[in-house]
């Protein structure tokens, strides 16, 4: 399977495309230049967990019960007559789609899409920014987004054609997750697949909870780091930036949300390593990768100085599941508890 464009920045935060420049300067004016490693042998560590890249779609096929006419979180009401040729604007909606069982139905795909299911489907989607003249050759009866989808024009002219565009507010914590099954589902007619989705991911995710070890003992301190070592893009992840619940449902506490980070993302300092201090530090498989690894992460300015630095303690997750809150949430969580604790929920 061909493996996509790496993006350069966070795909679940299309707005800070246009920041990209001026953080890229703004890291540069900090001196954001490589320092040495610490020496001597990396400490045993439980290795990654690798998530299968696919999605697990409900047994059989259920049959859109149509029209219906839902809210958009636009301020809209989208009625639904069809859901014969669906075209999910992120990989998130994507995999809800192909995971209620409607995947013959989806005939394209956004760069975000990367699972096995979605990878054979067009792309429709120019970097983060969507072609609505890729999307209306398509001939959709029912296009799903988010309020980051852009550019709004592109979404105004598939609209201004008829197309039926239902838009979901982003996901950012685990609370989101029935919350968006349940809307996509009613958008297609499928309450009842829904509703069976809903139990079984809230399921596996309560499954995965149970790998956190219990008693007092002092919560691991986990930094969310954006890295995108070919763009020179190296933010922290504040309260904002969708993965401090994730941690904390991993018995962890997110140092940018402790911190009083309250944007998703901010550029990198060494002071801001310092004082959050993380035993350890969670990244993007990607993200790792684009920095050279574990030992290119250690060289960005401050973070070999911190607790997670010196002893190497690096948690990493496929870019296509970490953030998107939807049915293999479960499997992020396992992974992180494995990779926290050393061992599988």
């Amino acid at each position: 399977m061909p493996t996509p464009a790496t993006p350069a920045t966070p795909p679940r935060f299309p707005r800070l495309a246009a920041a990209v420049a001026a953080l890229a300067l703004a890291l540069a004016a900090t001196g954001c230049a490589g320092t040495d490693a610490p020496a001597g042998p990396s400490p045993a560590r439980p290795a990654a967990a690798v998530l299968p890249d696919r999605v697990e779609p409900l047994a059989g096929t259920p049959h859109p019960a149509l029209p219906v006419t839902v809210p958009s979180a636009d301020g809209t009401q989208v009625t639904v007559t069809s859901a014969d040729r669906i075209i999910p604007l992120t990989g998130s909606l994507n995999e809800i789609v192909q995971t209620l069982g409607l995947g013959g139905q989806v005939v394209a795909r956004d760069i975000t899409a990367t699972f096995e299911q979605a990878a054979p489907l067009p792309v429709v989607t120019r970097g983060h920014d969507v072609s609505a003249e890729s999307v209306l050759s398509l001939r959709p009866t029912l296009v799903l987004a988010e309020t980051t989808t852009g550019p709004a024009e592109a979404v105004r002219q598939i609209r201004d054609a008829g197309i039926p565009v239902l838009v979901l507010a982003p996901a950012k914590s685990l609370e989101d997750v029935p919350k968006r099954i349940d809307a996509v589902a009613a958008a297609l007619g499928v309450r009842d697949a829904g509703t069976q989705l809903v139990g079984r991911t809230a399921d596996r995710i309560a499954a995965a909870r149970k790998g956190v070890p219990a008693g007092p003992a002092k919560k691991p301190r986990v930094a969310f780091l954006y890295l995108r070592g070919t763009a020179s893009v190296y933010l922290l992840g504040g309260s904002d930036s969708g993965a401090a619940s994730l941690l904390e449902a991993a018995g962890a506490v997110d140092t940018g949300k402790e911190s009083g980070l309250g944007k998703d993302f901010t550029p990198i300092t060494s002071e801001a390593l310092a004082a959050a201090a993380p035993d350890a530090i969670l990244v993007m498989t990607k993200g790792l990768e684009s920095v050279g690894g574990v030992d290119g992460l250690v060289k960005i300015p401050g973070v070999a100085q911190t607790p997670a630095g010196m002893d190497r303690r690096v948690l990493t997750v496929d870019d296509g599941v970490l953030l998107n809150y939807g049915p293999r949430t479960d499997q992020v969580l396992s992974s992180l508890v494995a990779q926290l604790y050393g061992k599988g929920a």
